[in-house]
């Protein structure tokens, strides 16, 4: 990998490219629009800093994914935001379109979360979520299919 600056055009074409995806799963973690807007940002910046070149777009798309997750995960153990949550806040208009379903899968514990999230909405296969969230692929498979339970009990038969 070759250490690069980023022009503007590229910061602008990745972040169009990647802005929904990363809100989505900031979203998931967070819970509400203000604290995910600002994990985009902080994932973002972080974006900024790093001087890499990647591979292709699928290596991109995963580099933000794991980044955006571990940015999210930083903001839940610090103190400050553990005794600001409030469960009346959590609930707030999302700016994108939730259906039933994906605020089902949004409900759901984290580990299960990220693989369905991956999977269905993200397109990923078994192999590269287990890369992704460097756990083994039966790991994947095993959440998969415990998620999947979850989801018809809370759904209904017909879901999946």
């Amino acid at each position: 990998m070759v250490l690069k600056a980023h022009s503007e055009e590229e910061i602008i074409d990745v972040y169009n490219r990647n802005a929904d995806m990363i809100y989505r799963i900031c979203f998931s973690y967070l819970k509400n629009v203000v604290d995910s807007e600002d994990a985009l940002s902080q994932t973002f910046l972080k974006y900024l800093n790093y001087t890499k070149s990647f591979d292709s777009l699928e290596h991109e798309k995963s580099w933000f994914i794991v980044t955006a997750s571990n940015t999210c995960k930083d903001m839940l153990k610090q103190a400050w935001y553990k005794k600001r949550v409030d469960q009346e806040i959590i609930i707030q208009t999302n700016p994108f379109d939730i259906d039933e379903t994906l605020e089902t899968v949004l409900e759901l514990p984290v580990y299960y979360k990220m693989v369905v999230y991956l999977y269905y909405y993200e397109g990923y296969n078994n192999r590269e979520i287990a890369h992704i969230l460097k756990i083994p692929s039966s790991t994947v498979r095993n959440r998969l299919a415990r998620a999947r339970k979850i989801l018809k009990r809370k759904l209904g038969e017909n879901m999946l």
